[in-house]
């Protein structure tokens, strides 16, 4: 209505003053609603043909999404481990930061675990103080072996002494034995030594090994418990959160509600494009927005990304080949944008629905370039034309609440 409102004003207007004062026709008596049609045909007709024009420009340059929102992520709230709940820490509905405990499951099993772990460890330190004592042991046996040892090697050496003085002093088969006992107390004292090295391997090495095996068991144990205890990621909102003590959740079928993060950067309005729009829609274009959850309010934005893939051509694996004639419908340009200044869309709920205005800006070109008159001219209207949507974005958040709350009557 705008569209024909501006375009009568240069087009039928201008026609009736030339009938009116040039050729003194007026209406009710020359021009009648049987011949205004034929008196004012030039203007009509240019009316029409203008309008249609205009209304081809503001949508193509200045284009709309009535499908537009703000979108936000969900997270399902799935423990690591299935079990049943022993303790809520929040509410239906409540704020939590990163860390605050949400849940927590029954983890008597875990606690034996870990148990059973700390008694371990306990268990080879014992042992470790056990096998020191044995140390100390067989440093004492290996002294004992290596004085018998020398004992005996003493007396062999006393009684070849005397055979060799006299013959028949010491028979030969003393001497036989004295050797044969001095070889095993030898073979004692490598015995002695070779247990004192065993105990030495057990104390350095594998004493070792298995305190650090069962130090790991009782920290994969501690991990295993400190999951029983559900904890926020990060600063967010627990919403619609029913869980109760002594129901069973499970992270595969059963997850035990939704969590909604924060908003990690600024804001974004999702909006979808007509697919005629893809050579206009560029990072960096103004637009406007007005959502229901917002009457009566236009929010300036900015568009940051174009999204260059178009949901409708996606192409899933399948037992079946994509046939184009299939697509149910036509898919749209993504745009997302953000707000222009800040907190622009600080009272706008996440997941309101909105009405987005994207508008082309040659500002830029106007200044930078050398461009012929004709070019200048174009791009001037291109960018005069954008008040006119403006303006019906204006007229559409005017009528947002009364089509709600009085025509539709929610």
């Amino acid at each position: 209505m705008l569209e024909l409102l501006l375009c009568s004003s240069v087009t039928i207007l201008p026609d009736w003053l030339y009938r009116r004062y040039v050729q003194d026709k007026r209406f009710g008596r020359e021009i009648t609603l049987y011949s205004v049609w034929y008196e004012l045909r030039w203007g009509i007709t240019s009316c029409l043909m203008l309008t249609v024009l205009l209304i081809t420009m503001i949508f193509y340059f200045h284009p709309t999404a009535q499908s537009a929102g703000a979108y936000f992520r969900t997270v399902p709230i799935l423990p690591e481990v299935a079990g049943r709940v022993a303790e809520v820490n929040v509410g239906v509905s409540a704020e939590v930061s990163a860390g605050d405990p949400i849940f927590r499951l029954d983890a008597s099993q875990q606690e034996a675990a870990v148990e059973t772990a700390r008694r371990r460890v306990a268990e080879i330190e014992a042992a470790t103080a056990v096998a020191l004592s044995d140390l100390d042991a067989a440093d004492g046996a290996i002294r004992s072996a290596e004085a018998m040892y020398l004992e005996a090697l003493n007396e062999l050496e006393n009684k070849r002494e005397l055979q060799v003085r006299d013959v028949n002093v010491v028979a030969q088969r003393e001497l036989d034995r004295l050797q044969t006992l001095a070889d095993s107390r030898e073979g004692a004292v490598a015995g002695a030594v070779a247990s004192r090295e065993a105990v030495e391997t057990r104390i350095t090495e594998l004493l070792p090994a298995q305190k650090a095996s069962a130090e790991a068991l009782l920290a994969e144990a501690e991990v295993a418990l400190s999951k029983t205890v559900f904890r926020a990621g990060t600063d967010g909102r627990v919403e619609q959160f029913a869980l109760r003590v002594g129901d069973s959740v499970n992270p595969f079928m059963r997850p035990a509600g939704v969590f909604i993060p924060d908003r990690a950067q600024r804001p974004t309005i999702i909006a979808g494009f007509g697919q005629i729009e893809a050579q206009v829609l560029r990072p960096g274009m103004p637009a406007e927005v007005t959502c229901a959850s917002k009457p009566l309010t236009i929010v300036p934005m900015v568009v940051v990304q174009v999204q260059e893939a178009i949901a409708s051509g996606q192409v899933a694996q399948g037992d079946t080949l994509a046939d184009p004639s299939q697509l149910a419908a036509e898919g749209t340009i993504l745009a997302f944008m953000e707000p222009m200044y800040e907190g622009g869309l600080d009272d706008v709920p996440r997941g309101s629905a909105c009405i987005a205005n994207a508008y082309t800006s040659n500002h830029d070109l106007l200044e930078t370039e050398d461009l012929g008159f004709g070019r200048r001219a174009f791009l001037h209207a291109v960018d005069a034309v954008g008040t006119v949507h403006a303006a019906i974005l204006g007229i559409q958040a005017i009528m947002l609440p009364i089509q709600t709350l009085v025509l539709n009557g929610h």
